[in-house]
């Protein structure tokens, strides 16, 4: 220590009153016996010890002395006094900076392990009220080298009141920059978690250690090591203490702690999210402190797409802080008859319109005297676009952050968190205000909070749809790209996406893509969205399915089930429309387009392009623009990719997960371009114009190549119908049928009786199988052993119905015939198997016994 108090100082009268002539401190003793003093919640409770200047206990409060610096990260608490200064504090201010240091020598040397614990609590309490002076109080104590030491070990006592101390010590030097690594480099993290681990713990000692750690965890280095111990369960459980204050200090360590990246996994794994996003929801009372922490630390977890999904699953949606000064352009739709926010109007009653306007200010609700049963998700809209415009008006949003956003340089990057009621609303509003950069980012966010069908329709039903389809023409760049990407990800609902296609969005796409200057993204988020809507397999569905029901005609998947009547709008003319607006726009710079698209993109564009061509094959007055656009080069541009056709293909120096990416999306553009060239065989003009000896020798080689097995069965359709058209043969002695037995068919019916948990299905793959086998066809049952059918089919025989049995055991007989094969069927188990059929006679034992005495038994 750098001052030593002699060994022979000694207190030897209760009532001695010593006194510095050069300070102004003072020491009263008034210990008479040694007792201990109830445990209360603040250090002003023990009077053994008075400091006449410095410890009055009226003006010692560790609850409103230290505030939060908003400056380093978020934890730190200032050493200053922030409220009312003790007056004695104030008289010692311009004294020597070395006052009382004999006397705080004493305290310093009485927290070593030779003390009485009664002695040694008392210190660390006069310690801990001393240094919420101040710095230059808290370097007073530092100057003595080790006490640091002395103040953790006094965490293990079992006085309250003494670890309430220390902690508290230890808050005020960890609130200092120069002492924060001393105090975790001491152990004091280690001593916390032991101290927070204990089940029997007051909220004065927990307020006191949680805010230390909320201290040291400001630096990025303690955060890391505070994350790797059992303090994260820990805090994350102090989330429901009753005491507000041990709420607020878990939230903003937490907080803290979601700063590191590298702590997210540990955090999230440990259930904080669903915690944190209570504390947010608008039931849940909680103080202003512990939201704003639980909103920092979730925004901080959702900067990953993986865990935002989380955040939105809890009810909670990111919402860009664009500024108040934004939302004074908000200018509010004044209608003169009551909508919904998506824009569907309130059919008009056939009375005359209330004298006193009830009827626009109650919104419809209530027309011809029936209450219209308007669907929860329309009511949340109504009730947030209420709110959310309220809000505008008034000037409201995000006042609050006004001197916040003018001392930051860019907002670009700042968030809040709302309910997704709110959210919703807010978002939309948003995408109505004349701020370029406010409109992409609340773009971004509708695409990233579009997660479930249950947000799709709550934009919907918002009204996001109208705005996004008409900010698709902005001239903003950046604007565009995030507005088609919001309808990309809403249009995977079939609902929303019918809502899209009636808001006119197909041009305007189609517009985009004549563009040669358009970037890949845009153009991939372009086609997905009409892949969507303009799906050749809805569009056969609706001229199959769609006719005269009950003289009115049926409109499949237009509105929603749950739609109510009294909303405008009729089924037929939007029907009619749609088909009318398809046709307008699919003229020859579109169709050219998409065959370019084919013949040079990228296969996951390719294979998007093919399925909108081949919705345009549906429309037959297009057949001649297809046609003359060559699309017989586009469809070989596709069968010719190299490591489709080459089986052998070379994957050394490449990563197999992306060789096996490459592999599958080529085999869905392959699979799309055959279904496409399959519906173009149907048109004798088309046929006329195209060498099917080409197309039947690529697409035989693709049949035979690596590509998955699902993808092959429309080039083997394809083939079959080139085979066909040129010589009408269905034998298997036709080469091309028996390549399509070999390579599409047996597979095929060999991974349906591995993966079918259907009894019925894999009864007819396993009877298809034997058919085509007993059938003879050329190499059929090395292609049946090659592709693992044995174990299969001998778990089928113990398992399957009589049928199945029977087929199973008659193509393991032909299996058994090739010698080769009987290593495999006695290591599937099938002598055990075979010996259960005999010895219980069931049906089929003469079939089971003749198949024994083929194997090597």
């Amino acid at each position: 220590m750098a001052l030593t108090i002699p060994t022979h100082f000694k207190l030897k009268h209760p009532h001695i009153k010593h006194r510095l002539s050069n300070t102004h401190l003072e020491l009263i003793t008034v210990r008479t016996t040694r007792t201990r003093r109830p445990t209360t919640r603040t250090p002003s409770s023990f009077s053994t010890y008075h400091h006449n200047h410095i410890f009055n206990p009226k003006s010692c409060s560790t609850r409103t002395v230290l505030t939060r610096v908003s400056g380093d990260g978020g934890g730190a608490f200032d050493a200053t006094p922030q409220q009312s200064m003790p007056s004695e504090i104030e008289a010692l201010k311009g004294s020597s900076p070395n006052f009382g240091d004999g006397y705080l020598a004493l305290f310093v040397r009485m927290l070593g392990l030779d003390n009485d614990s009664l002695d040694r609590e008392q210190a660390v309490v006069a310690l801990w009220k001393y240094s919420l002076g101040g710095k230059q109080y808290i370097d007073a104590i530092m100057q003595f080298h080790g006490c640091i030491n002395l103040i953790i070990n006094l965490l293990k006592s079992e006085s309250s009141s003494a670890c309430e101390a220390a902690a508290g010590l230890l808050r005020t030097i960890s609130s200092v920059n120069l002492y924060r690594d001393l105090v975790a480099e001491s152990g004091a993290i280690e001593e916390l978690t032991g101290l927070l681990n204990q089940s029997s713990l007051t909220s004065e000692v927990k307020e006191q250690s949680i805010c230390t750690l909320w201290n040291l965890s400001v630096d990025e280095k303690h955060r890391v090591k505070i994350a790797n111990t059992d303090l994260v369960p820990l805090l994350i459980k102090s989330l429901d203490d009753e005491d507000i204050k041990v709420k607020e200090a878990a939230g903003g360590v937490l907080a803290n702690l979601a700063l590191s990246r590298s702590n997210h996994n540990i955090m999230v794994e440990a259930g904080v999210i669903p915690k944190l996003a209570k504390l947010l929801k608008p039931d849940v009372e909680g103080s202003k402190v512990i939201r704003k922490e639980a909103r920092n630390a979730l925004l901080e977890l959702a900067k990953d797409e993986y865990y935002r999904i989380l955040v939105l699953e809890e009810g909670l949606v990111r919402v860009p802080k664009i500024g108040a000064a934004a939302y004074r352009s908000f200018r509010p739709v004044l209608h003169s008859w009551p909508s919904l926010p998506d824009g569907t109007e309130v059919e008009r009653s056939s009375k005359g319109p209330s004298r006193f306007g009830a009827s626009e200010l109650l919104l419809g609700l209530n027309i011809d005297g029936k209450n219209i049963d308007i669907e929860e998700v329309k009511m949340n809209a109504i009730v947030g676009r209420t709110q959310q415009q309220f809000l505008a008006r008034i000037g409201a949003i995000e006042i609050e952050d006004e001197k916040q956003s003018e001392n930051e340089s860019s907002t670009s990057q700042r968030f809040t968190l709302l309910p997704w009621v709110d959210g919703v609303a807010r978002l939309v509003l948003i995408l109505g205000l004349e701020d370029e950069s406010a409109i992409a980012r609340a773009a971004e966010s509708i695409a990233d909070a579009s997660i479930n069908e249950h947000m799709r329709v709550s934009f919907k039903e918002a009204g996001a749809i109208k705005y996004l389809v008409q900010l698709l023409d902005h001239r903003n760049d950046a604007v565009q790209l995030a507005v088609t990407r919001a309808l990309e990800r809403l249009s995977v609902s079939n609902y929303v996406c019918q809502k899209i296609e009636a808001e006119g969005v197909i041009y305007p796409l189609f517009n985009a893509l004549k563009h040669s200057e358009i970037n890949e993204s845009l153009m991939e988020k372009n086609l997905d969205i009409l892949a969507r809507i303009l799906d050749p397999s809805k569009e056969m569905k609706s001229k199959f399915y769609d006719g005269p029901v009950n003289g009115s005609k049926k409109v499949l998947d237009v509105i929603s089930p749950n739609d109510t009547t009294g909303l405008a709008g009729n089924m037929d003319e939007i029907t009619i429309s749609k088909s009318t607006s398809r046709k307008d726009v699919l003229d020859s710079a579109v169709i050219a387009r998409l065959v370019e698209i084919l013949k040079t993109s990228s296969p996951n564009l390719q294979r998007k392009a093919a399925s909108i061509l081949e919705f345009v094959t549906i429309i037959e007055p297009c057949m001649d623009k297809i046609i003359s656009v060559d699309i017989e080069s586009a469809l070989d541009a596709v069968f010719q990719k190299k490591f489709s056709n080459d089986m052998e293909y070379d994957i050394d120096g490449q990563q197999p997960e992306a060789h096996a990416l490459e592999i599958e999306e080529a085999g869905l553009a392959i699979s799309a371009a055959s279904r496409l060239l399959t519906k173009l065989l149907d048109f004798e003009q088309f046929r006329q114009t195209i060498n099917p000896t080409r197309f039947t020798k690529l697409l035989r080689r693709i049949l035979m190549s690596n590509i998955p097995l699902q993808n092959k069965d429309w080039v083997a359709a394809c083939l079959v119908k080139l085979s066909s058209l040129s010589v009408p043969n269905l034998d298997f002695e036709n080469p091309i049928n028996m390549e399509v037995t070999l390579y599409e068919t047996i597979p095929r019916l060999i991974e349906q009786i591995k993966t079918c948990v259907s009894p019925e299905a894999q009864e007819a793959a396993v009877v298809e199988l034997n058919r085509i086998i007993s059938e003879g066809v050329v190499d059929s049952t090395r292609a049946v052993a090659a592709q693992g059918a044995i174990y299969p089919l001998v778990k089928l025989i113990e398992e399957g119905s009589t049928r199945a049995v029977d087929a199973g055991l008659a193509i393991l007989y032909n299996l058994s015939m090739d010698s080769e094969n009987h290593p495999a069927i006695l290591a599937a188990g099938a002598v055990p198997a075979l010996r259960r059929i005999v010895l219980s006679q069931r049906p089929h034992w003469i079939r089971a016994l003749h198949l024994l005495r083929t194997l090597p038994t």
